[in-house]
């Protein structure tokens, strides 16, 4: 796993904090938050308002006019196949929390951060 500065870990924070409080004024409840394996990490596993079970990847930028890249730019096929593991492992590992008839989806928070007010979009089913 790659090493962050510490400057990206607070803007990674920020970031998922802000959507934490952004998912959860959509109705969505949180059940975890930065679960670990080996091979990855799934950055929030919520419980959507139809009870389907959903990971998070949360992708923040810092300073957006600074670059031409927006935060959905730094998801890669490799990263969607490694967090797919990681979730397929955390439904085996904690099959109580998955609703049979509404199974589970990874979804994508991106998040610009801005002087004022920052910028998230949410991508439902990203893989």
């Amino acid at each position: 796993m790659q090493k962050q500065e510490p400057s990206n870990i607070k803007t990674g924070q920020i970031g998922e904090n802000l959507a934490c409080e952004y998912l959860v004024g959509k109705k969505f409840r949180i059940l975890k938050r930065n679960y670990q394996q080996k091979w990855g990490e799934i950055d929030i596993v919520a419980r959507a308002p139809d009870n389907t079970l959903v990971f998070v990847e949360v992708k923040t930028i810092n300073n957006p006019g600074e670059s031409s890249l927006l935060p959905e730019d730094e998801v890669s096929s490799s990263k969607i196949k490694k967090l797919k593991r990681t979730c397929e492992q955390f439904v085996s590992r904690f099959e109580g929390l998955l609703d049979e008839k509404r199974g589970w989806r990874i979804d994508l928070v991106a998040i610009e951060l801005r002087e004022q007010t920052p910028t998230i979009k949410h991508y439902e089913n990203i893989f």
